[in-house]
């Protein structure tokens, strides 16, 4: 499948659907706290997506996933199902959100920390958020998609953490998912070469203890096998004529 080089158009509607994305991390981040359960921050998000940004969430009947957000804590690595299990102190936990506007996808996700977590823990969390932009960095016109892989990796084992396999970055537009696939670990030069007008998600997951995982009886619940911490931090890039735009980007990173 070829990789989609986005017009002029479809970038600044990708502008849009990124921003409101990120716009709904902004805004449910003062409900993310010990005792509230993650199915109650999925209703938030999903009436503010509707309601608020009248947008879609992406994630809602997607394949058959029943909810509008994914909420993914501790040793769940990704797409973990909005329950009514209470987060608690000391939990780490990963709010994964797609909006589709205009026809056009925006994904992003951000670890949040609940109360007082253990130094482990925020170790994890703040080396994947570092990959995360030190892949982003690697994002250029005439570079390829194995420097984001390895630049991700190299930083991932440098810090005694392990880069899950089973899942990657995607390209992103119209569709959810689109080419490439964008690998969290790799060698220099291999892979596609990057182009501009190529909009695609950079989104490491980092476990604390080894890289295996496996799903939950749900269809859905990526966890760790030996059950260590679990981080992942995702934004969307653009390959702009000499460099990148993170097109998710927050207020708190500018």
């Amino acid at each position: 499948m070829a990789i989609l080089i986005k017009t002029a158009d479809e970038i600044e509607k990708m502008r849009v659907a990124c921003r409101l994305a990120a716009e709904v991390l902004e805004m449910i981040a003062p409900y993310v706290v010990a005792g509230v359960a993650t199915e109650e921050l999925d209703r938030i998000c999903h009436d503010y997506m509707v309601d608020v940004q009248q947008a879609i969430p992406a994630p809602l009947n997607y394949r058959g996933y029943p909810k509008s957000i994914c909420t993914s804590i501790n040793h769940q690595i990704c797409h973990g199902i909005p329950s009514e299990k209470k987060l608690k102190n000391g939990d780490i936990v990963n709010l994964d959100i797609t909006v589709i506007k205009d026809g056009y996808h925006g994904d992003t996700s951000k670890m949040f920390l609940v109360g007082e977590v253990s130094p482990p823990a925020k170790r994890l969390v703040d080396a994947t958020y570092e990959a995360l932009f030190l892949g982003i960095a690697e994002v250029k016109p005439g570079g390829y998609f194995g420097d984001i892989g390895h630049a991700i990796q190299t930083h991932a084992e440098k810090n005694h953490l392990a880069v899950v396999r089973e899942f990657c970055g995607h390209g992103i537009g119209k569709n959810f998912h689109e080419a490439p696939n964008v690998l969290h670990y790799g060698k220099r030069g291999e892979g596609d070469m990057i182009l501009p007008g190529m909009i695609f998600t950079i989104e490491p997951m980092l476990n604390l203890g080894k890289r295996h995982m496996k799903i939950l009886g749900d269809g859905w619940t990526a966890v760790t096998k030996d059950r260590s911490l679990s981080a992942q931090w995702e934004h969307t890039i653009l390959v702009t004529d000499d460099g990148y735009e993170i097109l998710t980007l927050r207020g708190e990173e500018r």
